[in-house]
């Protein structure tokens, strides 16, 4: 088995489900804390701060810092920090949008934006959609966090941000930058952010269609557990699989050292 120098750790389904641990975790983590090695939680939650999920994982027994967790809104605001620093953003999204945006520098406006920037809503209105497409077709650059069209929720699947930005995507005719997983922006910035090559690094997630086929599409190896949304069952017939199927981190822990 090969050792790597990092990890990009997915969130929701591998660390947790919900409000409690996904068993496992902390161990995997602190396995790695003891180890040295570097790593980051990737996440297309662009709602939340760097310190909220930081503190939800504490909260839960694993353990993390701050600036160990790279978001859909970080690597939308490097993103867009790349094209033009302190650009004039119509953003469409919570809090942890917001805070991104303004801590990489750029100044958010009710119009003449350089960039319409959407994530999670859920205080979404027309009036938000309506400006959003006014300025889109004023020229503005569309950058959507993530093109995740249901999420997972104690109700149910509800409309994720892929859905919301669909809405301004058909009355303009524009579509947009999708950042988050499994688009590779994301990862090719969260590479930076560790700050190793793709060859050295292992992605680590629940989900085929987001955090696998992130680390296929930015050439990194993949391990998937078995501790969510995707089984094995169902991606058996897939022409691309993970690098590595595990149950569960334990199990990835456990052959790491023989």
């Amino acid at each position: 088995m090969k050792h790597y120098q990092g990890y990009l750790v997915d969130l929701d389904g591998t660390m947790y489900k919900g409000e409690a641990a996904v068993d496992g975790a902390s161990h995997f983590i602190d396995h790695l804390t003891g180890l040295q090695v570097p790593f980051l939680f990737l996440t297309n939650n662009s709602s939340r701060t760097q310190e909220q999920i930081a503190a939800k994982l504490n909260n839960l027994g694993v353990k993390a810092r701050s600036d160990q967790v790279y978001t859909s809104s970080l690597a939308t605001a490097d993103f867009i920090r790349e094209k033009k620093r302190h650009a004039r953003i119509y953003v469409i999204g919570e809090e942890g949008l917001h805070k991104a945006l303004t801590d990489r520098g750029h100044v958010l406006v009710e119009e003449d934006a350089d960039f319409v920037v959407i994530g999670i809503d859920r205080e979404i209105s027309y009036a938000k959609l309506a400006q959003a497409c006014l300025e889109v077709r004023k020229g503005a650059g569309f950058v959507s966090t993530n093109s995740d069209t249901a999420i997972p929720t104690d109700k149910g699947m509800l409309p994720g941000n892929g859905a919301l930005t669909s809405v301004i995507a058909v009355s303009t005719g524009v579509e947009p930058i999708f950042v988050g997983k499994p688009e590779p922006v994301i990862m090719e910035r969260a590479l930076k952010e560790l700050n190793l090559r793709k060859e050295d690094v292992l992605m680590v997630g629940d989900n085929y269609h987001t955090d696998i086929l992130a680390g296929m599409k930015a050439g990194v190896d993949t391990l998937m557990v078995e501790t969510g949304l995707s089984s094995f069952h169902e991606i058996e017939n897939h022409a691309h699989q993970p690098t590595y199927k595990k149950l569960n981190l334990h199990e990835w822990v456990t052959e790491y050292h023989r």
